[in-house]
């Protein structure tokens, strides 16, 4: 009888994981296919419910704190609505830092730096003049950081591509440069195999629009 019940707890554990894990898949499918403010609110707060219920996983505050750091960037003209965004989404990805095993993990911690780069370049973007020297600084940093810890990280590559793209000349852009560096973070995601669907993978459209830009 013990031995019955035992199996069915086992059971009931099982069946719970799978669906927890379906429920993050399920998530990151929709994120791949939201491109919109609203969208990507909605996203964010379904991945912070997550989080509250999986408060030892990584992954669903990395998402919700990517979603933010994306509402960031299309707020990019409107610097006004970025702050609350930016914010939260530091907090989420800082609590996703504080997850991992940074000397272990050095994959997600590369990915953690990424939307930190993010984040901080959605500061920038809320009052350039005024936010540029502290937090685009950081930017970089990060991108830097990311790419040492994972030098086969294709997102770390896209945005180290973004940013010599859009940075004026004068303060060290390059659109040749940018280029060649989108070519290789393109090479990166053709070579990556098929691995968890719920991590991160997102990037190669992005790459792909810039390189279509003239």
């Amino acid at each position: 009888m013990l031995r019955t019940i035992a199996s069915i707890f086992l059971m009931i554990s099982m069946l719970t994981s799978q669906a927890q894990s379906d429920d993050l898949s399920g998530l990151t499918q929709r994120l791949d296919k939201t491109k919109d403010v609203k969208g990507l609110q909605q996203l964010a707060e379904s991945f912070s419910h997550l989080a509250d219920t999986r408060k030892t996983e990584w992954l669903p505050y990395y998402y919700a704190a990517l979603c933010n750091a994306r509402i960031g960037w299309l707020y990019q003209n409107d610097g006004e609505q970025i702050e609350p965004y930016a914010n939260k989404g530091d907090e989420q990805i800082q609590k996703a830092l504080s997850l991992l095993d940074t000397t272990r993990q050095k994959k997600e911690l590369s990915e953690v730096y990424c939307v930190l780069s993010m984040i901080n370049r959605a500061k920038v973007f809320i009052n350039p003049m005024t936010y540029g020297r502290r937090y685009g600084p950081a930017a970089t940093r990060y991108i830097q950081l990311a790419k040492t810890v994972n030098p086969d990280n294709p997102r770390a590559l896209y945005l180290d591509g973004w940013e010599k793209y859009y940075t004026p000349k004068m303060w060290g852009g390059d659109k040749a440069k940018a280029k060649e560096i989108l070519l290789a973070a393109r090479q990166k995601f053709d070579n990556q195999t098929d691995g968890d669907a719920a991590g991160p993978h997102w990037g190669r459209q992005e790459v792909e629009d810039l390189l279509a830009k003239k």
